[in-house]
């Protein structure tokens, strides 16, 4: 999680809307490898942990519909680049051909299992191998897939200074994204209204990052999730 000099960023992301955030993250560099090796340490134990968990959940996945076991979609993180993001899938096959990049409330593509699996963050559980990777980070602005950063604005760039995230102030504050995108053109809401709301946590987040910071978020994911189930 090195952060690059100025000089050698996307020229996209060196502007004035940028630096502000980019000045501000430079001057917690000590914390940022902290991060790198919280990040590291833990997702290696969770994945040995949780191993049993996700057999269950693959085979449960592969009866409950045709399809792999994972969903691999192409997100952005850190710096403009583009990976594949390791989830459960949830949908049935060929989704994302067939709707919104977004998942909306009482959306059809989704599986009996993956309805449980969204419920509780299970779906989730794989990007742990991301995080591993250096593609992620547990906490940060979530993924946009590629179709949702084009329409960023230009201070929106600042969120990929940092890896994508698991979880953020923005996740827990929208988790319930989907019901405000039932019965509408979810793509274009998502761009024009609750991307830019959840933008102003996401930014805020960077001018205010602290490992402290980070802590309560993750314990306010853990809460949000045991309320909702």
């Amino acid at each position: 999680m090195l952060l690059k000099d100025w000089d050698d960023l996307p020229k996209y992301m060196k502007t004035e809307a940028v630096r502000p955030y980019y000045d501000s993250i430079k001057k917690k560099k000590i914390s940022l490898k902290i991060k790198r090796i919280f990040d590291f340490i833990i997702a290696i134990l969770m994945l040995s942990i949780l191993s049993p968990l996700f057999v269950v959940i693959s085979v449960l996945i592969v009866k409950d519909s045709k399809g792999g076991i994972f969903y691999r979609q192409e997100r952005v993180t850190q710096y403009g680049r583009k990976f594949k993001i390791f989830k459960f899938r949830t949908m049935v096959l060929g989704a994302d051909q067939t709707g919104t990049q977004v998942t909306i409330q009482n959306d059809k593509r989704i599986t009996k299992i993956g309805e449980k699996l969204r419920k509780y963050r299970v779906a989730a559980l794989p990007q742990q191998i991301n995080i591993i990777l250096g593609d992620m980070t547990f906490c940060g602005t979530r993924p946009e897939c590629v179709a949702y950063v084009k329409k960023y604005t230009p201070e929106m760039f600042a969120t990929l200074l940092l890896p994508a995230g698991v979880t953020s102030e923005a996740s827990i504050r929208f988790k319930d994204e989907a019901k405000l995108l039932e019965n509408v053109d979810a793509d274009e809401v998502y761009i024009k209204e609750i991307l830019p709301r959840k933008m102003k946590y996401n930014l805020a987040s960077i001018k205010t990052f602290s490992i402290l910071n980070e802590m309560k978020v993750l314990f306010g994911t853990i809460l949000a999730i045991l309320k909702k189930g």
